[in-house]
């Protein structure tokens, strides 16, 4: 009990960036009894998010406003999203004492207030809003044009869209996995062998007794 509670308060000042909380990346940005300054963020309702992955969006603040891209994650905890190629910035990796390490280009995350989505017409930024279609169905609708945006198709995290998938040639289709093809029996592995090889086993053991 008190370990948990010694824990908590050596972790109250923590900063939570991109990385998992608990990961080694976590730990080793906020060290137990490192304070930081608290970052307050709007809540906003699950039901009310309108940017997820695989959403065409454009900045409108910083050093590549006006620049349009994809949106590779989402960080909800944070209002932050990850536009693929955008808001880059370097960090030095694997920098020792014989090693100069070397710089690698990693997107850094951007405020939702920040970005707006792009509408598929006419590729202009615009702001969208959850409305209901006469249908009953729940959409995002552009509040220039009237526009519906549709939500992007569902993605893994490889970056595979099952609705979209082509099986290859080397590629085990659905029917296939289900598919039964053993027939279970009685018989041992070598019997099994020599009934499908038609041998015949003429052999027979001599009897023996325990006593």
């Amino acid at each position: 009990m008190w370990l948990t509670a010694l824990l908590a308060m050596s972790h109250r000042g923590a900063r939570r960036g991109m990385s998992l909380p608990g990961s080694f990346r976590d730990r080793l940005k906020n060290p137990p009894g490192k304070r930081r300054k608290k970052i307050f963020v709007e809540p906003i309702a699950s039901d009310e998010w309108k940017f997820y992955e695989g959403d065409i969006v454009e900045i409108l603040k910083g050093k590549d406003k006006g620049k349009q891209g994809r949106v590779v994650d989402v960080i909800k905890e944070r209002n932050w999203v990850v536009v693929k190629g955008l808001n880059t910035h370097y960090r030095l990796l694997m920098k020792t004492d014989k090693s100069p390490g070397m710089f690698i280009q990693s997107e850094a995350p951007l405020l939702v207030n920040d970005v707006a989505l792009v509408e598929p017409a006419d590729r202009k930024a615009t702001p969208v809003e959850w409305r209901y279609t006469e249908e009953g169905e729940r959409v995002r609708v552009s509040t220039l044009s009237g526009r519906i945006i549709p939500l992007p198709p569902e993605q893994r995290k490889d970056g595979i869209i099952p609705s979209q998938w082509k099986a290859g040639p080397k590629d085990t289709l659905p029917e296939h996995a289900v598919e039964k093809t053993y027939k279970p029996s009685l018989l041992l592995f070598e019997e099994e062998l020599m009934q499908k090889m038609g041998i015949v086993e003429t052999r027979r053991a001599r009897k023996s007794y325990w006593y």
